[in-house]
């Protein structure tokens, strides 16, 4: 795998769709569960929240340009990818009907010019907004059983960039530990490094406009199973949503989701396993990617997301 900050995902058009059934694990934790972590998450009801992008968007991915100082915001717990970038929009909005109670400020997020500045690829480019959590409290231990939830507004399908593929993505930042063979002259040896790879899931959405599909439709789409191969899992309909993801002291992810803003429960769990065959040693942080057709004229859809927080159970 590469680096969150390194290079990554080049577009996550269409995924092959491996049917997803309920995975039993023997030690299940839901996310959300224990003791939710004040050092970071974010619920957005400051009135006074901004986004300060301090000039053009990183994109060290594609061209080896990070162009400091990164975009962060006022409160300091989120910041721009140095690798690909940050959204184009990025404002606290008025939570919209049905969302948790008691919340009046939520997050828009959306993009535009995704990819290089200036440049225009006409291919899906993403943008990442990260939560700073290592940086302010330490990679956690899978030992500690982190977990995280975030609510997510989907809008109306007419609403939605008229494109086929994945539009948003809510993901995770793990560490383990791998071996690799390094040979220096005629000697071979093996060597352990830590490897970055980052589960979670892409908005996948089906346009109507593109021949294959009699409907506009959305899936929730799981990064992925022992070989990173995406899963199809339920379908989605326009309104809040709430996700979470939980890695256990096994090094296994489990990946909940359910309409709504309620509570996840046991019964909302979707999948459990270890993607790309790797058991994670630690939780770094959890972050989105706003993703769209990169021609300086279309807009991304615009996702809005509430509460994102972290948990651990001790």
């Amino acid at each position: 795998m590469k680096s969150l900050f390194g290079s990554g995902w080049q577009g996550l058009c269409f995924v092959l769709a491996i049917p997803l059934f309920y995975s039993t694990v023997e030690a299940q934790v839901v996310p959300g569960t224990g003791v939710k972590l004040s050092q970071v998450g974010d619920d957005f009801e400051d009135e006074k929240w901004k986004w300060v992008q301090n000039g053009s968007k990183a994109s060290r991915e594609q061209d080896e340009q990070v162009r400091s100082p990164l975009g962060v915001s006022t409160n300091r717990r989120w910041f721009e990818s140095p690798k690909r970038g940050m959204p184009d929009h990025i404002v606290r909005v008025e939570t919209p009907a049905g969302g948790l109670a008691g919340s009046k400020g939520s997050l828009k997020i959306q993009t535009l010019n995704s990819g290089v500045p200036g440049l225009n690829s006409f291919q899906m480019e993403q943008d990442d907004l990260i939560m700073a959590c290592s940086s302010r409290i330490g990679m956690i231990s899978v030992s500690r059983n982190p977990s995280c939830v975030t609510r997510v507004y989907l809008p109306p399908f007419d609403r939605w960039e008229d494109r086929s593929g994945s539009h948003f993505g809510y993901r995770i930042d793990l560490k383990t530990t791998i071996s690799e063979k390094e040979k220096k002259f005629f000697f071979t040896k093996t060597v352990q490094k830590q490897e970055d790879y980052w589960p979670g899931y892409f908005i996948e959405f089906h346009s109507a406009h593109d021949g294959r599909y009699k409907e506009d439709e959305a899936y929730l789409i799981i990064r992925g199973n022992n070989l990173g191969h995406e899963m199809r899992s339920i379908k989605l309909s326009p309104g809040w949503w709430t996700l979470g993801m939980s890695v256990t002291g096994d090094g296994r992810v489990h990946f909940y989701g359910r309409q709504g803003v309620g509570n996840l429960t046991a019964s909302d769990l979707l999948h459990s396993g270890t993607p790309y065959g790797y058991a994670a040693e630690h939780f770094a942080t959890h972050f989105f990617n706003s993703c769209n057709t990169n021609d300086g004229q279309t807009w991304s859809t615009p996702f809005i997301i509430d509460d994102p927080s972290i948990y651990t159970t001790h």
